[in-house]
C-alpha cells in the first residue's frame, strides 16, 4: 500500500493483516494501485453513509460502474475492503511517535508534536478513522490483534515520553497511562460529533484539540519556555 496520501505514513512497516489473501491478484501491475484505490474510495463512501451490514458488494460494483469480477480481482470480499480502510488510519495514528533516530527534541516537544499529528491524522482519514468506533463487532480476530499491537506500541512510547517530561518538570501528571488514555480519548471520540463541514476548519480543530490534549496531560507553560521547577540542563 506504500505511502498514504493524507499523512505520508509508511504502511509497509506495518503491513495490513489481510494483504496476503487479497482477491485474485497476486502481483501488482501498472495501474493496479489506482484501481484498488478507486474501489476503496467508493466503498468508504457507502460504509460511511449506510454502515457495514447495509452495504453490499453489489452496491460497491454499481457505484463504480464495473462488474463484480473487477472488484473481486482486487479484494476477496467487503470485509477485506472494510478492514483495509480501517487499517490505514490505525497506522497513521499509532505511529505518530515513531520519530527518526537522531531527533534530539526534549520529551515534551515530542509529546506535543505527536498529539498534534495524531489529531491531524484522525481528521485526515475521516470517515474511515471512525469505523472501528462505530462498528467494532465487524472485525476479524486477526485484525483486532494487529490493531492492539499498534496501539500498545503507541502507548508505550507515549508513556515513556511522559515519564521523561515529568522528570524534567514539564508535566504535572500522576498515572501516566491514565493521562495518556484520557488525552487520546479526545480524538478518539471525534466520531460522535465531528463533521468536516463544521464551524472550525480542520487545522483550527487540530490546534484546539491539541491544546486541550496537552492540558489533560498536565503540560506546564508553553512549548519553548521553561516551566517553573524545571531541572537545569
Amino acid at each position: 500500500m506504500g505511502i498514504t496520501q493524507a499523512t505520508g505514513t509508511n504502511e509497509g512497516t506495518h503491513a495490513f493483516p489481510g494483504t496476503l489473501e487479497r482477491g485474485r491478484q497476486r502481483t501488482d501491475t501498472p495501474g493496479s494501485a489506482d484501481k484498488r484505490e478507486r474501489i476503496l474510495v467508493a466503498a468508504e463512501r457507502l460504509f460511511a453513509a449506510q454502515g457495514y451490514a447495509s452495504t453490499t458488494m453489489e452496491q460497491i460494483v454499481q457505484a463504480l460502474g464495473v462488474t463484480k469480477p473487477y472488484v473481486y480481482y482486487y479484494f476477496r470480499n467487503k470485509l477485506e475492503i472494510f478492514e483495509l480502510l480501517s487499517w490505514r488510519p490505525a497506522v497513521a495514528c499509532f505511529t505518530v511517535l515513531d520519530f527518526p533516530e537522531g531527533d534530539e527534541r526534549p520529551a515534551h516537544e515530542k509529546v506535543t508534536a505527536g498529539m498534534e499529528q495524531l489529531i491531524r491524522a484522525t481528521l485526515a482519514h475521516y470517515p474511515a478513522a471512525f469505523f472501528p468506533y462505530r462498528e467494532p463487532q465487524v472485525y476479524t480476530a486477526r485484525f483486532v490483534a494487529a490493531q492492539k499491537r499498534l496501539a500498545n506500541h503507541f502507548y508505550e512510547r507515549l508513556c515513556l515520553l511522559l515519564e521523561q517530561g515529568r522528570a524534567e518538570g514539564w508535566f504535572d501528571v500522576g498515572e501516566v497511562r491514565i493521562a495518556a488514555q484520557a488525552a487520546c480519548s479526545l480524538p478518539g471520540f471525534l466520531y460522535q460529533w465531528y463533521r468536516p463541514d463544521g464551524r472550525l476548519p480542520p487545522e483550527a480543530m487540530v490546534a484546539e484539540l491539541t491544546r486541550l490534549a496537552c492540558r489533560v496531560l498536565g503540560l506546564r507553560g508553553s512549548v519553548g519556555a521553561a516551566p517553573a521547577g524545571a531541572q537545569a540542563g
